[in-house]
């Protein structure tokens, strides 16, 4: 009996439309459907007229389900593997499943499409040196070691509407006025895509209504490593309230600089964070 295969789909992240007809094609022709909610699944599938049978993949049923699949791929059926929105895999579940797949040797077959994070960034002036690096990390000490990717990424994640703000405060109060990308409602009527330094952003989220997974990329800073240090203890001093003269001659005493130089490195970097 020959082996079924494994239909890694991507789906629309917010507008219907976005469904390509090879998806639409495969998600009417497989014989189940594995999604990470059905309730979700079935407004798409509902949408296109597609009638397959789902069964609930989450990340709480991980190993059982895998398990349900194997045995359906193993006996001949096809099977595909879609996430609430975007492309399976990228921060959703999936991955128990392709290990025991292969180890199986049945075929792996992605059907691209929606991505928020790469939407995200073809919006945004980038050089295309980015790290994706899924859903924002909640511990202090995971959130430090990012000082090893700024000088050289842009990095992106996912983070949700009822910690951004939270997130931004971490972020500055740990590298300073960085520049941060933060896209919203994507591919919806509401979509909204801006580029601020930290501050700015989070005097604009204040002000916006928060709902849905949000896109977070911070940019990658142009700046020596010798700057970004330099700047981020500025911002830090700024910040807590000292003026640009007394942060000028803390700064001259750590960095062995003379005081006129610094202060003139802090207005200039004031400046380029001023929309």
């Amino acid at each position: 009996m020959d082996k079924g295969k494994l239909y890694i789909v991507a789906t629309p992240i917010g507008n219907l439309k976005d469904f390509t007809y090879r998806a639409t094609e495969i998600l009417s022709n497989v014989d189940i459907i594995a999604c990470e909610d059905t309730r979700v699944t079935s407004k798409l599938l509902n949408s296109y007229g597609i009638n397959t049978k789902t069964i609930s993949y989450h990340k709480f049923s991980e190993k059982q389900r895998s398990e349900i699949l194997l045995k359906y791929l193993l006996e001949g059926k096809n099977v595909a593997l879609v996430s609430d929105a975007g492309t399976p895999l990228i921060s959703d579940p999936g991955s128990i499943l392709i290990e025991e797949v292969k180890k199986s040797g049945i075929n792996v077959i992605p059907i691209p499409g929606a991505c928020a994070a790469v939407t995200a960034l073809s919006a945004i002036v980038n050089d295309g040196i980015f790290a994706f690096l899924g859903f924002f990390p909640q511990k202090i000490s995971e959130i430090e070691k990012l000082k090893n990717y700024i000088n050289d990424f842009d990095l992106i994640f996912y983070e949700s509407p009822n910690r951004i703000i939270k997130t931004l405060e971490i972020l500055r109060e740990l590298f300073g006025e960085i520049r941060v990308s933060i896209a919203r409602e994507l591919t919806k009527i509401y979509e909204d895509i801006n580029t601020f330094s930290i501050s700015q952003m989070i005097n604009y989220l204040q002000r916006t209504t928060l709902k849905g997974e949000i896109t977070l990329i911070i940019h990658k800073n142009n700046e020596k490593k010798e700057d970004f240090e330099f700047l981020s203890s500025a911002t830090k001093l700024l910040n807590d309230g000292f003026s640009a003269k007394d942060t000028a001659k803390i700064l001259s005493l750590l960095f062995g600089l003379p005081k006129n130089e610094i202060y003139k490195k802090i207005v200039e970097n004031n400046k380029k964070n001023i929309v």
